[in-house]
């Protein structure tokens, strides 16, 4: 049986992870926003596509950027809390960036670029989600063959 001491450092894991419940309620509020601007009412997730003014596109952005977030950030916060076990700073770290790009993603995509070309402002989430499985793999790993 192995047993686990979690280093206080894991405190900056939780507040890593924290970010991302905060950054989620933000993209609420911002698709919020677009939404009234859009006049686009309840329940309807998205403007029809027959609407192609600017604030329809624009709240569609905004809200494709918040579903893609919360399609993301389960898995996100399961690699940082693994991750962080037996590597919390730099699980921390990747975890903070990861918010950060996700928040750059958000607000490049709600501004409407053609394609949702804004969004790449903030591509580089992927490296840091892929990072944070890798070292959550990696501990899986370690604690199988006794490292």
């Amino acid at each position: 049986m192995t047993t686990l001491t979690i280093d206080p450092a894991y405190g900056w894991v939780l507040l890593a992870a924290t970010s991302t419940f905060f950054l989620n309620s933000y993209h609420s509020i911002n698709t919020g926003n677009y939404r009234k601007k859009a006049k686009v009412n309840y329940p309807a997730m998205f403007a029809p596509a027959e609407r192609t003014d600017e604030d329809a596109h624009r709240f569609n952005c905004a809200q494709r950027a918040h579903v893609n977030y919360i399609e993301n950030q389960p898995s996100a916060v399961a690699a940082l809390l693994l991750a962080g076990i037996r590597f919390p700073i730099t699980s921390a770290v990747m975890g903070a960036a990861w918010t950060v790009s996700r928040y750059m993603y958000m607000v490049g995509y709600s501004q409407g670029a053609e394609g949702g070309k804004g969004r790449y402002k903030g591509i580089s989430f992927w490296l840091f989600q892929f990072g944070l499985a890798s070292l959550a793999v990696y501990n899986g790993v370690a604690m199988i063959l006794g490292w």
